[in-house]
């Protein structure tokens, strides 16, 4: 059956969606993204609109690549996260100290998000970067493993353009 837009009503909306709590309840997906201190992504995941963005946080790091480094070994994990009040759980603090990543979290109720917009605005912009490609600003596909390769090949376009500049 369709609804009066053409769209499917039934179960076929996708792997990874989910109702999106601000947008009236359609289902849609979340980009989540680490991206080092000039904006080049590093890690990225999606997940479904629904889920709480603190639940992504320990795959996206877990997902690092090793890092090549001029000298010595080739590092594994960041030196310093910064984070918005999304992420402000003592449970994640405590997960990013034993790995020995320096956390800088707002908090919440205590903390402006303006301090920490002078290290967030670079991932903001990469996420402006990544909605101005058509099939990630509006999710086409079904199959959440193609979606997450048009965002990886989105992310390699965007590493692309910055390293040839």
């Amino acid at each position: 059956m369709r609804d009066r837009l053409g769209e499917h009503a039934g179960p076929e909306k996708g792997d990874l969606t989910g109702p999106n709590p601000v947008d009236r309840g359609k289902y849609g997906s979340k980009i989540h993204l680490i991206t080092e201190r000039s904006g080049l992504p590093i890690s990225v995941g999606i997940s479904g609109a629904n889920l709480h963005d603190s639940q992504a946080l320990i795959p996206l790091v877990k997902g690092i690549p090793p890092i090549r480094s001029r000298r010595g070994r080739r590092r594994r994990k960041p030196g310093k996260l910064h984070a918005d009040k999304g992420y402000d759980y003592s449970h994640l603090r405590r997960w990013l100290r034993e790995r020995g990543i320096t956390h800088r979290i707002a908090r919440k109720g205590v903390e402006s998000s303006q301090r920490l917009g002078r290290h967030r605005w670079t991932v903001e912009r990469t996420m402006a970067w990544l909605a101005g490609c058509r099939r990630l600003h509006r999710r086409y596909e079904r199959k959440a493993d193609h979606f997450l390769a048009f965002t990886s090949i989105a992310c390699t376009l965007i590493c692309y353009r910055r390293l040839t500049k």
